[in-house]
């Protein structure tokens, strides 16, 4: 499953997110599957060392996005592996049209640290990325003529069809 609502890091996020641990508190490497609604990228972030260190992550399902600074982003789908080296500033969240979740664990090291820094810039993430400026906005239920409510379907869903007498 997805886990819970990643609330102690919410902040950091410009999303909603979800974070479950897979690997058994206490084990020598840390694993988290990380998945992000759409449209939601964590801040700009480093995971510092002192030596050793750095992050990976495992891109399991979904569409995302990883980028290193000075670089141009990455988009991720399931099964690419991102190999971050320690003290390198980077972000990663997922497509304004996808959801996305991946595994995440950094690589032990001494002196070890997260430094959560400003959050990725819309305007920025769409220069490099090639996305709309603006993640998609879900559409409002809207009043129909008759008085009732028309809620908008999700893509995909099945129309609904009426039954007559």
């Amino acid at each position: 499953g997805v886990g819970a609502p990643n609330d102690g890091y919410a902040q950091y996020f410009s999303g909603r997110s979800w974070l479950k641990r897979v690997s058994r508190e206490g084990d020598y490497l840390p694993v988290f599957n990380v998945t992000f609604e759409p449209g939601c990228r964590n801040n700009w972030h480093v995971h510092h060392a002192g030596s050793g260190g750095g992050q990976v992550l495992i891109c399991v399902d979904g569409e995302g996005w990883h980028q290193e600074e000075g670089k141009p982003a990455q988009r991720l789908q399931p099964s690419d592996v991102v190999e971050v080296p320690a003290n390198v500033k980077h972000w990663h969240g997922a497509t304004a049209s996808s959801w996305f979740s991946h595994l995440a664990f950094e690589y032990p090291g001494e002196a070890t640290s997260t430094e959560w820094l400003e959050p990725v810039g819309h305007e920025g993430c769409a220069a490099v990325a090639g996305e709309p400026a603006q993640p998609p906005r879900p559409r409002a239920a809207r009043a129909t003529r008759r008085g009732r409510w028309s809620y908008p379907r999700s893509r995909g869903a099945p129309r609904r069809t009426r039954r007559t007498r």
